[in-house]
């Protein structure tokens, strides 16, 4: 990997190597842009294969934060870190060296949970800095909020693609079952769609199919479901060239982050396929939107009229991405970078004085 052409060509601030001995860390920090704010963007601990792949993980999410933020109208940038270690060695020594880290960018950088990191991890992280969010969890934390984002993400799309605003017996094939796809199960299920549901976890799919009548399929079946909607809940990467090939569905719409394998080759394959995909940073903006309203005093009216707006910048984005051939992933970044833009000319004009006479 050339380090600088990458982090130039994605268009990132500053990407931050953080190193200690005692406790041994070996952290990234990477600053996509803070035009409309602050880089907001959580931290995952992950044992990553190679210090390439950790820094390719961090550039990707840090820039999928910055348009989610600005598609989502929130005044914060995007960033994202990452901490390259085994979950089973995670220490509250670890997590404090972290959160010194965090303290020197004054603000610049504002983290939260991710990736096996729990609220009382965030806690600890706290005790070294105050640029940290989800500490309090006074929304009762981000699942149920991103997860009712993906839910009009949702409807948004069957408006657009099957021409219809009612999800009775609309047949949805959910991957991954953590606490945002469970919630999102319960939407569709309250709303009289038809589940087929996968998850590494026997316990997780059991559950499911107990209390909402899910059909559970194996995880490889997942993307040949005859079904109308695919909705991506779990890990990223899983739209490539093996997979879209399989997928069955009119419309990709779920929670997961950077589903595409490669942006512009696969975004291609399914716009080719007339396969409505719901851009990830778009649809799953919800626990964005949760976290900077816990950390600017919660109101929940507030906040679920920001979520709300999830439906209407994805009705947006379709219709741009028809109108101008494009597809939608392309169409969405169109409209976070002219947000974007309008936000640095607002910032360049220069002041005007007027003198009293």
């Amino acid at each position: 990997m050339n380090l600088f052409d990458n982090v130039s060509e994605m268009g990132h601030e500053q990407v931050l190597f953080c190193h200690g001995k005692d406790p041994d860390i070996k952290a990234i920090i990477a600053i996509h842009d803070t035009t409309l704010g602050p880089a907001m963007g959580a931290t995952r601990l992950y044992p990553y294969a190679n210090e390439e792949a950790a820094l390719k993980d961090a550039l990707r999410l840090s820039r999928g934060m910055t348009y989610k933020a600005a598609c989502a109208n929130i005044p914060a940038g995007g960033g994202k870190a990452v901490i390259i270690a085994n979950p089973k060695h995670k220490t509250d020594d670890l997590l404090h060296a972290y959160g010194r880290f965090i303290q020197r960018l004054n603000g610049r950088f504002i983290t939260g949970q991710d990736m096996n990191l729990t609220p009382e991890d965030v806690r600890t992280i706290s005790k070294e800095t105050k640029y940290v969010v989800g500490v309090e969890e006074k929304s009762g934390g981000p699942a149920p909020v991103t997860a009712w984002g993906v839910f009009l993400g949702i409807k948004a799309a069957i408006k657009y693609q099957l021409k219809t605003v009612d999800l009775q017996g609309i047949k949805v094939a959910i991957q991954g079952l953590g606490n945002v796809g469970k919630y999102l199960c319960q939407h569709l299920y309250e709303h009289g769609a038809k589940l087929y549901v996968t998850d590494v976890s026997y316990e997780k799919t059991q559950e499911v199919k107990h209390i909402f009548g899910a059909t559970v399929v194996e995880p490889e079946e997942i993307y040949s479901q005859d079904a109308d909607i695919f909705s991506p809940c779990a890990i990223g990467g899983i739209l490539n060239s093996q997979t879209i090939p399989q997928i069955r569905a009119s419309i990709i719409a779920g929670a997961a982050n950077n589903q595409l394998g490669q942006e512009k080759l696969h975004g291609r394959m399914l716009s080719d396929r007339n396969i409505t995909y719901c851009p990830d940073y778009v649809i799953n903006a919800g626990g964005l939107i949760n976290v900077y309203n816990e950390m600017i005093g919660y109101n929940e009216e507030v906040a679920f009229q920001q979520v709300n707006s999830i439906y209407d910048t994805l009705l947006e984005i379709f219709t741009r991405a028809e109108q101008d051939s494009i597809t939608t992933n392309d169409a969405a970044k169109q409209i976070a970078e002219d947000r974007i833009s309008k936000a640095k000319n607002v910032k360049n004009q220069p002041k005007i004085t007027t003198a009293v006479m």
